[in-house]
């Protein structure tokens, strides 16, 4: 957001009033924090899994085993699986696209 607001400052000072500030460019810019991805281990998830039962194994083990977002899981429809092939048809997920995940067993 400090960045994007610094890049604003400079642009209306740069190419709309035409005035070059040199003091604006040593101006310290917002870092980023770093942030590492939570991973489970294969033991983890065998546990997590091996927890649950019914509908919610079904969902996460979906989840888990083929990478689709949760409100996708939730709306698929047993015609978006096919059996033969190993896919799982996902209508309109993020960015309104079709994509078809594979699923294993």
């Amino acid at each position: 957001m400090q960045n994007q607001a610094l890049a604003a400052l400079l642009f209306l000072y740069r190419e709309v009033l035409g005035l070059e500030l040199p003091w604006m460019e040593k101006i310290q810019r917002a870092n980023r924090p770093q942030r590492l991805p939570v991973m489970l281990s294969r033991g983890e998830v065998s546990m997590l899994l091996g927890g649950m039962t019914g509908v919610t194994w079904l969902l996460a083990s979906l989840l888990y085993g083929s990478g689709v977002r949760l409100m996708e899981c939730l709306r698929l429809r047993v015609k978006d699986l096919d059996f033969d092939r190993f896919e799982i048809t996902v209508c309109y997920g993020k960015g309104g696209v079709r994509i078809a995940a594979p699923c294993f067993q």
